[in-house]
């Protein structure tokens, strides 16, 4: 892929590629694909990958929060690209595997470019990509406790790729909506302590 991409299509498109090219797919093969001042594709990317299947791998998810995490910081401090050290970079998966799971996902990319277009692009400029950031960072702080159940770290995960999609694609109305499931998010993390799921 020679240019930033602007839909989810577009992103699973070249997770497709360089799964089907590379028997094995490092974070840091995502970074050049997509480009390292493309912070938005970054972070949709990531927590697709924790949606598919793979996400089911132990260990995964956390992995995935922490170059989350660090991609987040960057962003809060407005650094201009992303850096990811190379330890972190080097972390890879089968690459058929993750191309088959960016397949799954293209009936549900699809829609998903048809909903959102672009609105209140005010709300994606300034401050309000900072702010999504210090929301995405505490949201990876909850990962490793939901790993604990089956798929439950999926909940911030949603939210995330949601900043993520808003982000590339400058939808304000989609940013309101991720700020609205990471209170969701908060709100499974607080009914699985009250229940005891988290326990133990």
């Amino acid at each position: 892929m020679t240019q930033e991409p602007h839909s989810i299509e577009e992103v699973l498109e070249g997770i497709e590629d360089l799964g089907e090219h590379q028997e094995e797919v490092c974070v840091g093969d995502a970074l050049d694909e997509f480009g390292r001042r493309s912070f938005g594709p970054i972070l949709l990317l990531l927590p697709l990958i924790e949606l598919s299947p793979i996400g089911g791998i132990p260990g995964v998810p956390s992995l995935l929060a922490l170059s989350i995490a660090l991609i987040a910081g960057q962003l809060l401090l407005g650094r201009d690209h992303v850096w990811l050290p190379p330890f972190v970079e080097r972390r890879a998966v089968n690459g058929d595997r993750l191309a088959r799971a960016a397949h799954h996902l293209d009936g549900v990319a699809a829609a998903m470019d048809r909903w959102f277009r672009g609105r209140l692009k005010w709300l994606t400029k300034g401050l309000w990509p900072r702010a999504a950031a210090a929301v995405i960072l505490f949201l990876c702080c909850m990962v490793p406790p939901l790993e604990l159940l089956p798929f439950a770290s999926s909940a911030p995960m949603i939210a995330i790729a949601a900043f993520g999609l808003a982000l590339m694609v400058r939808d304000g109305l989609l940013m309101l909506i991720a700020f609205t499931l990471s209170l969701g998010a908060v709100g499974l993390v607080i009914a699985l302590v009250v229940s005891g799921g988290l326990s133990g």
